[in-house]
C-alpha cells in the first residue's frame, strides 16, 4: 500500500522485507530516507536504528503498532527523526516524509561540518565553527566557554530533532568539552541566557519533556 502511495506522490520506493535485505538495499543504491518497522522476522527495529545511527546521518521514520509511550522515546533516543504508531492515514505519513526531508536538506550543508569549518546562521545569530565566534544580531560578539560552543555546535549540526541528554552529551564529547552528567542542563541554562530574547521562555533551545532538548531554530549555512 505504501510502495503504491508513495510512488505515486513522486518516491522512488524500494522495499525490503527484513533487517538483511535493508542493508543489501542500502549497499545497492543510494536511500534519502527509511521508513522501518520495528517488528521485523529477522530481528529487533530498533536494533537497526542503534546500528544506523552508528553507520550513517540517513534519516529514519518509525512506523509501528507500539503505542505506548516509552516505545516512542526509545524510538527516538536511539536516533529516529519521527516515530509513527499504526494505523496511520497515508497523508500524515507523506507530510511527515517532507518534513524530515526539508530539516534535512536544510541541515546537510551544517553537517558537513562535522570538521568545525561552516559559518552558519540562525534566528539573526551568525555562528562561525571554525573560529568559534559567536554574533548576535545586533553584530556583538558573544563569549562562549569551550562546553558552550561544543554544545551549541551540536544544536546546529542537528536543528529541529529532538536530543536526549546523553546524546548530547556523546556529541558535546566528541567535540572536545569536558561535560558530565547532568551538567548539561547547566550548560542549557547558560546557553539560552546568551541567545535567547526571554531565557524563561525559549524559543530556540526548547525542552521536550521526558525526551530531551530540540534546537528549533532554522540553520542555514553563511
Amino acid at each position: 500500500m505504501l510502495e503504491e502511495y508513495l510512488t505515486r506522490e513522486g518516491f522512488r520506493v524500494t522495499l525490503a522485507a527484513t533487517g538483511a535485505a535493508m542493508e543489501e538495499a542500502l549497499a545497492a543504491e543510494p536511500v534519502d530516507l527509511i521508513l522501518l518497522d520495528l517488528r521485523l522476522p529477522d530481528g529487533d527495529g530498533l536494533a537497526l536504528v542503534r546500528q544506523l545511527r552508528t553507520e550513517s546521518q540517513l534519516p529514519v521514520i518509525i512506523l509501528s503498532g507500539k503505542i505506548e509511550a516509552v516505545d516512542r522515546i526509545v524510538g527516538l533516543e536511539l536516533g529516529a527523526d519521527d516515530y509513527l504508531t499504526k494505523p496511520f492515514d497515508p497523508r500524515e505519513l507523506l507530510a511527515r516524509i517532507k518534513a524530515v526531508l526539508r530539516r534535512v536538506g536544510e541541515a546537510g550543508a551544517v553537517r558537513a561540518g562535522d570538521e568545525l569549518r561552516a559559518a552558519v546562521s540562525f534566528a539573526g545569530w551568525s555562528f562561525d565553527l571554525a573560529s568559534q565566534r559567536l554574533t548576535s544580531p545586533d553584530n556583538r560578539d558573544v563569549d562562549l566557554t569551550k562546553a558552550e560552543f561544543a554544545l551549541l555546535a551540536a544544536f546546529v549540526k542537528q536543528p529541529q530533532r529532538v536530543l536526549s541528554r546523553d546524546q548530547l552529551l556523546d556529541l558535546t564529547r566528541i567535540d572536545g568539552a569536558e561535560v558530565f552528567d547532568r551538567s548539561i542542563d547547566v550548560l542549557i541554562l547558560r546557553l539560552r541566557r546568551k541567545i535567547e530574547s526571554n531565557p524563561k521562555e525559549p524559543q530556540i533551545i526548547r525542552t521536550e519533556r521526558g525526551l530531551g532538548y530540540s534546537f528549533d531554530a532554522k540553520v542555514k549555512p553563511i
